[in-house]
């Protein structure tokens, strides 16, 4: 199982990185921080390249909005202790729910919890 494991860590990397990111962030990376999921986040040595290794899959939506200023180089102070001041109307940050069984379906849609039956369609049928 372990070589299996190694094959697939050198191909993909929906599972975390593959080795030649693993070992581009090993020669010229430098930690900088970690979020609360685990991500750790990474800069390189001259600071014009900035990049994240995931904490398991790699879901571009468990990034929090601060983390993902600081990577897209919108601002260049990095969240910490001190938090970014944030706006009343801001919502926490939430996990992207596509795909899964917490994903929103509408009032009549067949994967909600109780479908709806409608009486306004008619389906159609050929002659």
């Amino acid at each position: 199982m372990g070589i299996l494991k190694s094959i697939l860590r050198a191909v993909t990397w929906w599972h975390g990185s593959t080795l030649n990111t693993q070992f581009y962030t090993w020669r010229k990376g430098v930690k900088v921080g970690e979020d609360d999921q685990g991500n750790t986040f990474y800069r390189s040595r001259d600071g014009k390249r900035r990049w994240v290794i995931y904490n398991g899959e790699a879901e571009a939506s468990r990034v929090s909005a601060d983390w993902h200023g600081w990577l897209h180089h919108t601002y260049d102070e990095m969240p910490g202790d001190e938090k970014l001041a944030h706006k009343p109307w801001e919502k926490p940050h939430e996990a992207n729910l596509t795909g899964s069984a917490l994903a929103y379906a509408p009032a009549g849609s067949l994967r909600a919890a109780e479908p709806k039956e409608r009486r306004d369609y008619e389906a159609w049928s050929p002659e």
